[in-house]
């Protein structure tokens, strides 16, 4: 198990078993170590149980960005319920790490396999990362990062687009 996705599932099974937050390695990995956007997605028997994220740095390094979005996948994605001691065993991890985001002039310059992409109109924005199981045109890509932002069918929004390194 590569150690980013360690992090999240030690951190996920020690704040439900105790309710313990979490601290990063001693020595941390050059990943860990790099400011980044991190999202933590949790899942079980495949189907998603959990997914919170940043798409730009909020804490002082990815280890960190780790901890919070670990605790908050697991008990306050407002789509499920927190999980319980009973599923820690369950549960499978990933960790996206992502580029900064870039503008960009149009839906032409995405890929839904490579990019994630941000939908964003006035205050409301709406992510969705690239290369999910489900989303294959750019047009899904956007119509669902669009939803969960609240913005509707032909309104005017900017696009931004990412990368991600995933682990799994």
């Amino acid at each position: 198990m590569h150690p980013l996705v360690k992090l999240a599932k030690s951190t996920v099974e020690a704040y439900v078993r105790e309710g313990e937050i979490g601290r990063p390695p001693a020595e941390l990995t050059s990943e860990m170590a790099e400011k980044a956007g991190v999202f933590v997605s949790i899942k079980k028997r495949g189907d998603l149980r959990g997914c919170i994220g940043t798409f730009s740095p909020a804490a002082k390094n990815v280890a960190h960005e780790i901890i919070q979005n670990a605790i908050s996948a697991a008990v306050q994605d407002p789509r499920f319920l927190p999980v319980e001691p009973s599923e820690l065993d369950e549960l499978q991890y990933s960790v996206d790490v992502l580029t900064p985001p870039e503008k960009i002039k149009g839906a032409q310059e995405l890929d839904p396999k490579k990019y994630g992409v941000i939908v964003k109109c006035g205050g409301r924005r709406g992510l969705l990362l690239p290369d999910l199981e489900g989303v294959d045109t750019v047009e899904e890509q956007i119509g669902i990062a669009s939803r969960k932002a609240g913005i509707s069918p032909g309104e005017k929004i900017e696009l931004y687009r990412f990368e991600v390194k995933r682990y799994r």
